[in-house]
Order: structure tokens, then sequence, then C-alpha cells
């Protein structure tokens, strides 16, 4: 049997400044071909040879991979590392460089918040829209919207244009849609995050669901390696605009966690820095862990308290902004978070341009001993991520005091998230 995806020597070259008018008149005939009703001329297989210019960088490299009917395949990498973009191509949205696109029936993509949405049109336009964009008919629409509509839970704002939804309101209904028109293969990016945690709970049962029940193909983005052990059986690891790794979650996520570090100025630097850029509004500019004394540590006894210094710089006043933390074991799995609305006023975006300072006390006794990741998100709500740090920093919790009760204690499984104070200097 042919896989439902298939993805031969794929490459995607961007040039800088400049309209490939190639590509795009070869784009044009497809779409002009599928809207009256005929065959693609490039039946489904975009294929383009290399171009070289000055100005132009690779953002996909010879990637190659299948997927079979039924799979639940995650896709993870740092930022930059081409994961947006190899699922822009699959979707059609952009044509590739280099390379071809097998794909064996429909497919749905919920890329970016809003996809495929017209924000002059109602809901329930956008429902009738999406289903005709992924070739549903007009009585297959209707069968499902009344279970759309409950799924998205935006019953009455349904003859409300879309511009006027929240952005978390636009996501669930663009997932709804996306999940319940039966697409063959189903993509997923890290939108998700936008919503609620309620909402992100139904959406990855949902998507247990189409793949388990209903053996419908899934790829699935995300910076929750937590989802994706839980989800996915296979795992892709993108770097660099290359597959690094393929295989088993478990592994692909040990493999990615090994390698954040080496893509940092100094992997072992205490603080973690980074250059100021103006053209982000609200970015991260340190990130340190510090022991009791306020000495830089990377180790830590059971024992003994950490703090987390986090320096935040600040172009334009937002009150939305704020700023998330996360420890991540050495399996992938979120084990604490923590955000700046544990204060009982966020101060941060309501204070007005400047550099900012956060410190986080985590207890002794907080996480057993082990490796772990820290991972830090400078975000606006409802808008998603601003500035973010995978893998900022790599501790480890050591127990030097071999006694049998702590002992006892890290060997069994647990989660934890006391509340912890987050204090603020101006």
């Amino acid at each position: 049997m042919a896989p439902a995806l298939r993805v031969e020597e794929l490459s995607k070259q961007y040039h800088l400044g400049l309209i490939n008018r190639g590509l795009l008149y070869q784009e044009l005939q497809s779409r002009w071909a599928r809207w009256r009703g005929r065959a693609d001329p490039h039946a489904r297989i975009v294929e383009h040879t290399k171009r070289n210019e000055d100005g132009s960088f690779w953002a996909l490299r010879n990637v190659s991979f299948d997927v079979e009917q039924g799979d639940v395949v995650g896709i993870i990498g740092r930022n930059g590392a081409g994961k947006s973009t190899l699922l822009k191509v699959l979707s059609q949205i952009t044509s590739p460089t280099e390379g071809r696109v097998l794909i064996k029936g429909r497919i749905a993509s919920l890329l970016e918040v809003g996809t495929g949405f017209h924000p002059e049109l109602t809901g329930r336009e956008n429902v009738f829209l999406n289903g005709a964009i992924l070739g549903m008919s007009h009585r297959e629409i209707a069968a499902k919207f009344d279970e759309i509509a409950a799924f998205a839970g935006v019953e009455e704002f349904l003859d409300t244009p879309v511009k006027r939804y929240s952005s978390g309101m636009t996501v669930r209904l663009a997932f709804a849609v996306a999940a319940h028109l039966e697409p063959e293969i189903l993509v997923v990016d890290e939108v998700l995050a936008v919503g609620d945690e309620t909402f992100q709970q139904k959406c990855l049962g949902k998507m247990d669901e189409v793949t388990q029940r209903e053996g419908r193909t899934l790829l699935f983005v995300s910076h929750n390696m937590a989802a994706v052990n839980n989800l996915c059986r296979r795992t892709i690891v993108m770097d660099e605009g290359r597959v690094a790794f393929d295989g088993p979650t478990a592994e692909a996520v040990s493999h990615y966690l090994q390698h954040i570090a080496r893509h940092s100025d100094d992997p072992d630097a205490n603080p973690a820095r980074y250059a100021e850029d103006a053209g982000k509004p609200f970015q991260l500019r340190e990130v340190a862990l510090r022991d009791a004394a306020g000495a830089p540590c990377l180790k830590f006894d059971f024992e003994d308290e950490a703090t987390i210094e986090i320096q935040l710089q600040v172009h334009t006043r937002d009150p939305d902004y704020f700023t998330v933390i996360t420890v991540t074991d050495s399996v992938g799995n979120w084990v604490y978070f923590s955000s700046d609305d544990d204060l009982s006023d966020p101060p941060v975006g309501k204070v007005g341009p400047g550099l900012y300072r956060y410190r986080l006390r985590l207890p002794a006794r907080l996480l057993k001993p082990g490796g772990y990741w820290l991972d830090v998100v400078a975000a606006r709500r409802n808008h998603g991520k601003i500035d973010r740090r995978d893998g900022a920093l790599q501790f480890q919790i050591v127990d030097t005091q071999s006694r049998r009760a702590v002992k006892q204690l890290y060997r069994k499984p647990a989660i934890v998230a006391p509340e912890i104070a987050w204090t603020f200097e101006g």
C-alpha cells in the first residue's frame, strides 16, 4: 500500500526581498485547475529546480520521509529548525524549491490562528467555506455542523464576523472544523498553545480519537514534549532545515534535549545572555540560575533551594505581556510550570519601556535528583510567544546526603506544583 504522505529530497530556498514569479505562476495554475474541477497539471506532485541567488537561504534541505496511513508522527525542533516551513510545503501553502511531495487523500492544516478564515465572514460562513476548501459537500458539512459548534464552544457567536472573535475563539473553531470534517491527513502546529488548558486537553483527546478510532494520519508539531510523548509513536527531529533524527518518540525527545545546548553561544554559560532586538516589543535578555548565596550555579543539592533570575527588555507598553517558565526533565516531560500571573498584579508591560528583572525561588526538595532543562517564554496574551528560549539552561539536582528517606522519595513518580512567589524589580 502506498504511504499517505511521501516526502522526497525536499528543499526550500527563500530569496530575501525577491518574488519568484515562476513558482507563483505554477501555484496559480494548480489552484485555477482545482477551482474549475479539472486535474491539477502538477498532479499534486510539486517539483522544482534549485535556484542560487545572493541573499537567499535554505529553510529546508534534502528532507525525506514516509508517513503511513493512520500513523501519528510528531515533529520537534528548536525555533528556526524548519518545522513550520515543512508543514507549509506539505499543506501546499508554499512550493518547494527542490524535491517533491506525494499526498494520498485530503489534507487539513491548522498552522496559525485563523488559518483559512475570512475575517469579514461569520463563524457559520467560515465553517462552510473551510469545508468546501477541504472538498466536502454542503450536505456533509451540514451533517457535522452542530458537532463542530459544540466542540468549539462558540454557538452563540456563530453569526458574528470572525474579526470580532478573540484568538482563542478563532483557534477553537478552526481546530473543530479541521478535526470534524474528516480529512485523511491532519496537520497541527503548536497553534493550540493559544487555547486554555481545558481546550488543549480536548484537542489532544480529539486527535487521539481520530487517529486511534478512525485511522486518520496526523502530523503534530509541539514544544510540549509530554504531549508529543503521549500522542506520537514516532517523531522526527528537525535541525537547521534537515532531519536530524527519525524514530521512536522517546529516543527522538532524548536526542532533541541532548542537542539543544550546542545551539547556544556557550552551552555552559550561566547566565545565558541574549542580544537586544529592537524589533521585538518584549524580549528576554538574560536567564540565570543561582544558589542560596546568589552565585551562578547549575548543580543543586536536593536539600537546597535555587533561584531563577530573568531579565526582560520592554520596548512598548502593553498590559497583556507575560512571562512563563517551564522545567523539563531528561525525557521531555514538563515537571514544573509557573508564570508571572502568580503575582497579584503582574507589572511587566504596565510600567512602560525599560529593563526589568524577575526572581523566582525554587524550594528545596521540589525536584527529584536528575537532569533538567529550563525553558523561558516572553509572550503577549491571546497572541502567543514573542521570544522563546527552549533549553535556556541545563541543570542538575543531586543527592549528596544519601539518606534513605530522600532516596525513597525521589524514586517514586510525582507531579509537583507548589505556589511560588515572583518578585519584581524596576
